[in-house]
């Protein structure tokens, strides 16, 4: 399986100062626990999941998050934030392996 390619999706539209807005996120990972057999070794799957997951907009931490094995591969987290200005939300994802994976897309304010 391909690892990374993450992706941030923000309104396409100018948003209004002080408008909320939904962030959505997604990433290719695969999220293995290290509890899973392969069914045709039957040898344990090693653990290989995204530890941490952070957004920064304009320069502010927004979302600081902390996962475990138990979320499911290729995750999806939407997540909302008031817009104040025009500015870059980057969200950074790091896995148990010591990999990081970072993203960014701009809100745009009218």
């Amino acid at each position: 399986m391909a690892i990374g390619s993450p992706k941030v999706r923000v309104p396409k539209d100018p948003v209004k100062k002080g408008d909320k807005v939904n962030i959505k996120t997604m990433i290719q990972h695969p999220m293995e626990s290290g509890l899973r057999k392969d069914k045709a070794t039957g040898e344990v799957v090693p653990a290989h999941f995204i530890t941490s997951v952070k957004a920064v907009y304009d320069g502010k931490l927004v979302l600081d998050a902390v996962w475990t094995g138990a979320v499911s591969k290729n995750p999806f987290l939407g997540f909302h934030l008031r817009a104040e200005k025009t500015g870059p939300v980057e969200v950074t994802w790091k896995d148990d392996k010591g990999e990081e994976f970072k993203a960014s897309e701009v809100i745009t304010v009218a």
